[in-house]
């Protein structure tokens, strides 16, 4: 089986250098190719894909769904893995994937541990706290092209942040695609310990909330209505104990130096539960 690795990436040319890097560095793998598509950057990427010899694609919407699609279409692979440009791979990485696939007959979306480190240097191995039930998470996940392609790939109606992969994963699962875990497949994931503002946070509660209510739009299952906090329960419960009235009081708490970390940060998530909840409602009363 060949595989084709499917990066989206923009303006991070240092990051996605050290992804390629470990990738090119894989042993005893199966045949491979590198296809990295960028998504708008105006850094060095597309210097640093063909230093790689990477296929290289580019795709000017910042749209991730849009970008990986791209990627599929470039790939000659039999199976595509996804990872993202903020990773280091070990060396077997590839290796354990392929074995994941060879040991079944049946379809897999394959992930393994992602283990978030301060910088590239710092690479533990996994633990019981890396282990995920998520079905289908672009960081670390492979799947058989031809699964990908009956299901139509990703949806690009979900332009803005949140749920485009699990959206996938549930049209994978209903297509007859099972879930596997190789603890084996895992890869270290790149996260500084430089704090997300406020309002980049916020931003994205709000943009999370749209594409939740378009995911509920789109299957209006109980599974996918748990998944994104769309019930009843939930949405009282926010109302309740984070009411919109009272966000001006978190952001305030949230944003000051004069209270205990440990205060602001409950009141910077009773913020970001607040405003993501107020509008997943009101997109929801928009159906």
């Amino acid at each position: 089986m060949k595989f084709s690795v499917v990066i989206a990436t923009k303006d991070r040319a240092a990051l996605l250098d050290g992804a390629l890097a470990s990738l090119r560095a894989q042993r005893d793998a199966p045949e491979f190719e590198l296809v990295v598509v960028d998504n708008g950057s105006s850094d060095a990427t597309p210097e640093i894909a063909r230093r790689y010899g990477a296929q290289y694609a580019f795709v000017a919407e910042p749209n991730r769904g849009k970008a990986r699609n791209a990627g599929v279409v470039h790939a000659t692979g039999d199976a595509i893995v996804f990872v993202d440009d903020d990773v280091v791979t070990p060396p077997h990485f590839l290796a354990a994937h392929a074995r994941a696939h060879d040991e079944t007959v049946f379809p897999l979306a394959v992930s393994g541990p992602i283990v978030n480190v301060p910088d590239a240097a710092q690479r533990p191995e996994p633990t019981a706290a890396n282990f995920s039930r998520a079905f289908f998470v672009t960081c670390n996940v492979s799947v058989r092209a031809a699964s990908l392609r009956a299901v139509g790939g990703f949806d690009e109606s979900f332009d803005l942040y949140g749920w485009e992969d699990t959206e996938l994963g549930a049209r994978l699962r209903a297509y007859g695609v099972r879930r596997a875990f190789a603890w084996d497949a895992h890869l270290w994931h790149i996260k500084p310990p430089t704090p997300e503002s406020l309002e980049d946070a916020l931003g994205k509660a709000i943009e999370k909330a749209r594409m939740a209510a378009r995911f509920v739009r789109k299957m209006p299952t109980r599974r996918i209505k748990l998944a994104t906090g769309a019930y009843a329960f939930n949405l009282v419960r926010a109302r309740i104990l984070a009411p919109p009235v009272a966000q001006p009081l978190f952001a305030g708490l949230a944003s000051s130096t004069r209270v205990p970390a440990a205060v602001a940060q409950l009141a910077r998530n009773a913020l970001l539960d607040s405003v993501y909840t107020e509008e997943l409602a009101r997109q929801l009363r928009r159906t």
